[in-house]
């Protein structure tokens, strides 16, 4: 450490040699006199007079130095070089100073010119320089470089610093000084660093974490834009410190974080589709059996009717019968004997005719489509009496094609009842029911009946 000592410094744990005492002047007022820093105005002989220093202030040298009086000053010497040969001679008063009284003189408060004798201490020595000074050839004192000479104590761990009639130990930068020792200051204790920071002997050195890059003051850091190099294989969003990548709809990232692998959305679940998936890189697409056409919501199967398109192989004497996922073509209706045709869909039996006994008055024949797999209990068909006579009832029954127990009649009313579906089929199947209605009189006893022939075309698909 460091203290000021009347404008120099003295170095307390550093053997100090003589330096020089800078001048100052002190006024003592009402005198108009002025004296240097180190004399005192006597008011007995006015004149300045020499201040003992080591006299008034016994503790301005501390330590193993000793106080040598001078003549306006006073030096702080190592005890060793106090018991050379040295000796100081009687300091030489400087000439009193009188104002000018003389009429039209100076200003009498203030200082008359004068020559100033040296304020540093004559000593007479065999080299007649003081110490940390040497005697040149011309006779003149120059300072001696105890740093270079090797001539200092400074502990190994200090630098040297020369000084006029001395040297002065102390410490490079990155080092202070603690217990007679110069140690490393660890400036990453203080946050010289923004971030990372690693101490280095006299120093340290400042770093960035990943993500970051040093700023040209070498202690803060700046964010780097991670997306300028595209990294990404879509897109990319600079984060601080980092970055982010994305993906385009229909692909997600991979386990590298940067690339994009096709999402397979067939494999999310099977009803995406209505009938079957097709992946597509970053989408997908249905599509439909033949017989159907992708509807507008891209998912479902509409059916294609055949018929209306015109895109169907039926002649000209034929009747194209659209049904889901197809087409038929059916021919002219022939009613068999002793049946006689009497509409394009209709055979009938007279009975007057012999041969028509006991068999059904007229044979209706009727077409419709049906999805498989189609939920049950379904109502398919209705069917109803068309003539109505006084005190008559109806019967409604099947009276063939239902071998498995596919379908049931439920009769709704007198008049009425419907074709129920019992149990899912599978198709593509073609089913021909004889649905019966028996006509039953008792007022006149009669008993007949008539059949509709009720051809199902069951599609393959469930749509």
């Amino acid at each position: 450490m460091l203290r000021e000592t009347r404008g120099f410094r003295l170095s307390s744990d550093v053997r100090m040699f003589p330096a020089l005492v800078f001048i100052l002047l002190s006024v003592h007022p009402g005198h108009g006199q002025t004296c240097t820093e180190g004399f005192a105005y006597d008011r007995r002989s006015r004149q300045c007079v020499d201040v003992d220093e080591c006299r008034v202030a016994p503790d301005v040298c501390r330590g193993d130095m000793r106080c040598v009086n001078q003549n306006g000053g006073y030096l702080c010497m190592p005890r060793s070089l106090y018991n050379q040969p040295y000796r100081q001679e009687t300091p030489i008063q400087p000439e009193p100073i009188y104002p000018d009284q003389s009429p039209g003189g100076s200003d009498p408060f203030l200082p008359a010119p004068r020559s100033v004798e040296p304020s540093y201490p004559r000593v007479r020595t065999t080299a007649h320089c003081v110490v940390g000074y040497a005697l040149a050839e011309d006779g003149t004192c120059n300072d001696v470089d105890e740093c270079d000479s090797g001539a200092h104590h400074c502990n190994p761990t200090q630098v040297c610093i020369n000084a006029a009639g001395g040297y002065t130990c102390s410490c490079t930068e990155g080092f202070w000084l603690l217990g007679m020792q110069c140690q490393d200051i660890d400036e990453c204790r203080y946050g010289y660093c923004q971030q990372l920071c690693a101490n280095v002997p006299g120093s340290y050195s400042c770093s960035c974490n990943p993500g970051f890059i040093l700023n040209p003051d070498s202690r803060t850091c700046q964010d780097v834009d991670e997306c300028e190099d595209e990294p990404c294989s879509h897109g990319c969003f600079n984060t601080f410190g980092s970055f982010m990548c994305n993906c385009d709809e229909g692909f997600e990232l991979a386990s590298d974080g940067a690339s994009c692998i096709d999402l397979d959305e067939c494999s999310f679940s099977e009803f995406l589709c209505q009938h079957r998936c097709v992946n597509t890189p970053g989408s997908f697409s249905c599509i439909c059996p033949p017989g159907y056409y992708v509807y507008e919501d891209g998912r479902s199967c509409e059916d294609v009717n055949e018929c209306d398109t015109g895109n169907n192989t039926c002649t000209t004497a034929q009747v194209c019968f659209n049904f889901q996922g197809g087409y038929t073509c059916l021919d002219p209706l022939q009613c068999h004997s002793p049946y006689i045709e009497v509409s394009d869909n209709q055979c009938m039996c007279s009975a007057e005719i012999p041969a028509c006994s006991g068999r059904p008055f007229t044979i209706l024949y009727r077409h419709m489509d049906l999805s498989s797999g189609r939920g049950v209990p379904a109502d398919i068909f209705q069917m109803q009496a068309t003539t109505r006579y006084p005190g008559a009832f109806y019967i409604f029954q099947i009276k063939s094609g239902s071998e498995g127990r596919e379908f049931y009649m439920r009769q709704t009313s007198n008049v009425s009842a419907t074709l129920v579906l019992s149990r899912p089929i599978t198709g593509p199947k073609e089913l021909v029911l004889d649905l019966e209605m028996v006509t039953v009189n008792n007022v006149i006893n009669f008993r007949g009946s008539s059949i509709i022939r009720l051809t199902i075309f069951v599609s393959k698909h469930p749509f």
